[in-house]
């Protein structure tokens, strides 16, 4: 009997014993997953982020719907004085700090499509020619200061030098002398500068100053430059030549893959897939979003193993398009229902169109808009905003 009741006690205690085991294993582990709980969304992996999605939404507060205008100092600045060259749609980019801005201008008889870059200060009182002439500048949404007013960025490629057509025989000018005095040079003088024959990124500091190329791979066209908002480096897309011409001859916007350029020319692709929404940084410098149709890429812009997260939205955009369009249509007569021009296939819902614009100005918020949008379109048609609600997944927070 007394060996029965020892042996019952020894098996109670080490059934005890496993309980306290697994209870202090199951504290630390708590514990543990407490330690590794985010504090910021930053600290959350783009593969890791989960998303709540909510349709038809007010656009951000941050958007702005007015079109840029010139600082009318500067303005003043080129109908007086500079009255064979013009802004290029009147348009001035000022610095974040408010002391300096940035004229786009071009001269009469150069092509729309390019043009040049002045500094200026914000007082109107020109300071410098910041692009030499053999450099075109391209894409005015790409002219762009950092956020600190520290670093200026644009898109340039090889100005086309003008050809001298042949003199017809027996008008051939008299020969000039040479004049002892030489003549003032029209433009200043810029060091030289690689230049190449597609849209390459240029960088200079706020002075107008070290301008560099930031890319050099002649053959890629770089467009859609967003800088970080901590100023370290900028997105972009890329395309090649031929992709580039593609898309045009059907009116289409373009389209490239989206990647990540540092200061120092380090640059990083972040998906094979053309984008053809301009890449938008989060608050926090963290990530980068763009979206491919309707679905969302986000990548991680730092760290030694950056991940990536494709938010697959049709399913969701294809729902919330078909209740749009029945309510609107509840809204209008027969007859003042009209189908939609973008060109969708029979069955799609009229309102159901591709992310052509993103913003992010919160790190938990992603707000996207879609619409119709080619070539021949300054805005997009059918516009829409929904919003992406961004969270950690509950494996991050060790709960599941």
């Amino acid at each position: 009997m007394r060996r029965n009741h020892r042996g019952q006690l020894r098996l109670v205690t080490l059934l005890l014993a496993v309980a306290l085991l697994v209870i202090a294993i199951a504290c630390r582990s708590d514990s543990e997953a407490q330690r590794v709980r985010p504090r910021q969304l930053r600290d959350v992996p783009a593969q890791r982020l989960a998303f709540t999605f909510t349709a038809d939404v007010d656009p951000p507060a941050n958007v702005s719907t007015e079109e840029a205008k010139a600082i009318q100092a500067i303005q003043q600045d080129f109908d007086v004085r500079r009255k064979d060259e013009a802004l290029v749609l009147h348009r001035t980019v000022p610095s974040p700090d408010g002391q300096r801005a940035l004229a786009l201008y071009s001269e009469q008889d150069e092509p729309s499509t390019t043009f040049h870059i002045d500094l200026y200060a914000a007082s109107g009182s020109f300071i410098r020619n910041l692009t030499p002439p053999d450099l075109a500048v391209v894409f005015q949404d790409s002219v762009l200061w950092s956020a600190d007013s520290g670093y200026i960025a644009f898109v340039g490629r090889k100005a086309a030098q003008p050809q001298a057509s042949p003199t017809p025989p027996g008008l051939e000018p008299p020969e000039l002398q040479e004049s002892p005095v030489p003549s003032p040079t029209v433009m200043p003088a810029f060091p030289p500068i690689a230049t190449f024959s597609t849209e390459q990124i240029y960088v200079c500091n706020r002075d107008g100053y070290d301008l560099r190329p930031l890319t050099t791979r002649d053959g890629l066209i770089y467009f859609a430059l967003s800088w970080a908002p901590d100023g370290h480096a900028l997105s972009a897309l890329a395309c090649k030549e031929s992709e580039w011409d593609a898309r045009e001859r059907e009116f289409k916007t373009p389209a490239g893959r989206p990647r990540v350029v540092t200061l120092d020319g380090q640059e990083r692709l972040l998906d094979d897939q053309l984008a053809q929404a301009p890449p938008v940084w989060s608050p926090d410098s963290a990530k980068i979003a763009t979206a491919f149709d309707v679905d969302i890429g986000i990548y991680d812009a730092t760290g030694r193993a950056p991940t990536q997260a494709r938010i697959v939205l049709r399913e969701r955009m294809l729902t919330a398009s078909a209740a749009f369009d029945e309510k609107s249509s509840a809204k209008k007569s027969p007859d003042q229902s009209k189908p939609n021009t973008g060109g969708m296939t029979t069955g799609v819902p009229v309102s159901f169109n591709p992310i052509v614009r993103i913003e992010w100005p919160i790190p938990e918020k992603l707000y996207v808009q879609t619409g119709y949008l080619d070539l021949r379109n300054a805005l997009p048609t059918f516009s829409r905003w929904h919003l992406l609600t961004l969270s950690p997944q509950a494996a991050v927070l060790g709960r599941g």
